[in-house]
């Protein structure tokens, strides 16, 4: 049986997320506390040929609870039953907005904490464990409801037995850096396209634009150079039984050079057989 635990903070997404994994064949549960994590595997297990696929959702909805899971994580380990972290979060901020926006009530407002800004907090503390055993983490502040399911579709359609997930992503540095990134490149030092006119409202996806960006003979020389240090370090990350890689490439708005350079690394990167998505975080932003 396949298990994907969906966990993160309140307001990130969980729903949309465990609404994709049902899309794509999953068994889907919602909110399961942690002390039921085990006998809820054990009978899936039972029941392996209709059950082949599930995810749960895990959170801190289950309050004091939620303390019990690393627990019951350790013991799935010990029981041998292979399982994958999916974690949601996005900025603080971001967080704040959404609930204002939604009026819904966070879960943890009534364990004595007085605003949201405090119950936020509290909640980033109460799941820094299970953040720090994910197999994927997901920034969803960016992202639109559409992103965010292409991103799992990618991850969960393909197959299982494959190690090591690869994001390439563009952004833009005027945007903030992507906090999910292990690996930022800047490419602020080749020429610009927003400076000709006939490109500027193009993006790094059409041919025009691509062209000119790859014409320089400063292009030219760090495609090789950046793709040796990529093709370097992967295996190293694989070999550490990383199970998801973000490759950042930057430029000002995220809408030319970097996208450029994200589709030339997902390009590289799939010929090579590596599990590999692309996303321009940036790439239709109103300029």
């Amino acid at each position: 049986m396949e298990l994907v635990i969906v966990t993160g903070m309140s307001g990130t997404g969980k729903t949309r997320a465990i609404n994709a994994l049902e899309d794509i064949g999953f068994f889907c549960v919602d909110n399961i506390p942690p002390k039921l994590i085990l006998t809820f595997a054990d009978l899936c297990n039972q029941s392996a040929a209709a059950m082949k696929r599930v995810a749960i959702v895990v959170d801190a909805r289950s309050k004091e609870m939620f303390g019990d899971l690393s627990k019951e994580l350790d013991e799935l380990d010990r029981r041998g039953q292979p399982y994958r972290i999916l974690y949601l979060d996005a900025d603080d901020k971001v967080i704040l907005r959404r609930y204002q926006e939604t009026r819904r009530r966070h879960p943890l407002l009534d364990c004595g904490y007085e605003t949201v800004e405090e119950a936020i907090k509290g909640e980033r503390q109460l799941l820094a464990g299970a953040k720090s055993r994910a197999d994927f983490i997901i920034d969803t502040s960016l992202l639109t409801n559409a992103q965010l399911r292409e991103q799992i579709s990618n991850m969960f359609l393909e197959d299982s037995q494959q190690s090591l997930l690869v994001n390439c992503m563009s952004f833009g540095f005027k945007y903030g850096l992507p906090s999910e990134a292990d690996l930022v490149f800047d490419v602020r030092c080749l020429p610009n396209p927003f400076y000709v006119p006939e490109l500027k409202h193009q993006t790094g996806l059409d041919q025009p634009v691509r062209d000119y960006v790859m014409g320089f003979d400063q292009s030219k020389g760090l495609v090789p150079k950046l793709l040796d240090l990529i093709d370097y370090l992967l295996p190293l990350y694989k070999a550490e039984g990383k199970s998801q890689l973000t490759i950042a490439v930057g430029c000002t708005g995220g809408m030319h050079r970097s996208v450029v350079f994200a589709q030339l690394l997902y390009g590289h990167l799939e010929e090579l057989g590596y599990h590999t998505t692309v996303n321009h975080r940036d790439v239709h932003r109103v300029k």
